[in-house]
């Protein structure tokens, strides 16, 4: 590596490391402060959070890898334009092909790295967390029930007690509401025995009460006084949006889904995205003499949101049926490279040679 693509790398992955790990702080307290809230609430178990907040900033590292790069790239790059190191670059007679060549020896290594949690780390993560969600929120754990709170979960289950004895899986004076979409179904209970906490069938004994039935159509209501009923509890079924985002690749390829397709598609197209938008903050970082290196944030913002926008509704369009699978989510990565080799030919003035 030469001395100035070394000098200019040595510059960038400083402000990488600072502005990525910022970014994975903010956004491990913001899923805690979440999943912590769901635990006070009932809805989650506690001991479970810290998993959670794991996968889902391991998750995350596909979207705040690209963006630290992308930042760091426009900002660096910027200072040297402002303190006129490029220009002094320039004038030794390199070529503005060096900036370029300098920010892929990053941009190259990171978006294998972005390739690579998209296409496995990624998915694995979604699917850890749905395996933890849901044996959290369908298992009747009593430790994380909450006396006297309606404890809830996804599938519309609330489990209400006036007291909760840990020790015996006991719950006196509870209450149960269940939903299946047409009814509702409402416990009441003297004494509850929780007989199987696990995820799969989550099964309770009552004792000394009531139970009523609520159709929603109106037709067919029903109250029936007990002294003991066995009552099985539906686990947390996985939704369609949770399945995709979980699947390995091998099942999206043979779906014939165009969700599915688009889907792998996102996932095949985040590590050439992400040495795309590097090599565009390039151009993006060129300022006036005098001018701050932060001014180039603004044209960055509005570039980085066109793209990140643009990248979901391509997924969503294809998934829809609006666009063909060729060139699918691919049509913005697409365009980028087009964007890319633009800029690469106005810095070399191939533009300007057929109208001299």
């Amino acid at each position: 590596m030469y001395l100035i693509e070394r000098y200019i790398v040595t510059q960038t992955h400083r402000l990488i490391l600072t502005i990525v790990g910022f970014l994975i702080f903010i956004f491990a307290s913001y899923s805690a402060q979440r999943y912590l809230t769901e635990a006070a609430n009932g809805t989650l178990a506690l001991k479970v959070v810290a998993d959670i907040v794991f996968y889902k900033v391991l998750i995350a590292l596909e979207m705040l890898l690209p963006v630290g790069l992308y930042v760091s790239v426009g900002v660096t790059l910027g200072q040297l334009y402002s303190d006129s190191e490029i220009t002094a670059i320039f004038a030794s007679g390199s070529s503005p092909l060096r900036l370029y060549k300098a920010v892929m020896f990053l941009a190259v290594p990171l978006g294998i790295l972005v390739m690579l949690l998209s296409l496995y780390a990624r998915p694995w993560a979604y699917g850890q967390i749905y395996q933890l969600e849901q044996q959290s929120q369908s298992e009747l754990d009593v430790h994380h029930l909450s006396a006297d709170k309606f404890n809830v979960n996804d599938e519309g289950r609330m489990v209400l007690a006036a007291k909760i004895d840990p020790a015996t899986s006991i719950l006196t004076d509870a209450l149960i509401y269940t939903s299946s979409g047409i009814k509702s179904s409402i416990y009441r209970a003297r004494m509850v025995k929780v007989t199987d906490p696990s995820p799969t069938r989550p099964t309770v004994m009552l004792h000394s009460g009531t139970s009523y039935v609520l159709d929603h159509q109106g037709k067919d209501d029903n109250e029936t006084i007990y002294q003991h009923l066995n009552l099985h509890l539906k686990p947390v079924v996985q939704n369609l949006k949770v399945k995709r985002k979980s699947a390995s690749l091998s099942a999206l390829a043979r779906s014939t889904s165009l969700a599915d397709r688009a889907e792998l598609q996102w996932r095949e197209t985040r590590g050439v995205s992400t040495i795309l938008m590097a090599l565009l903050a390039v151009s993006l970082s060129r300022l006036k003499p005098r001018q701050g290196r932060f001014a180039t944030l603004l044209p960055l913002t509005v570039l980085f949101t066109a793209i990140f926008y643009g990248g979901n509704l391509s997924r969503t369009l294809v998934a829809n049926g609006a666009i063909p699978l060729i060139p699918g989510v691919w049509l913005v990565p697409v365009m980028m490279l087009i964007g890319v080799l633009f800029l690469i030919a106005r810095d070399l003035s191939l533009l300007q040679k057929p109208f001299r």
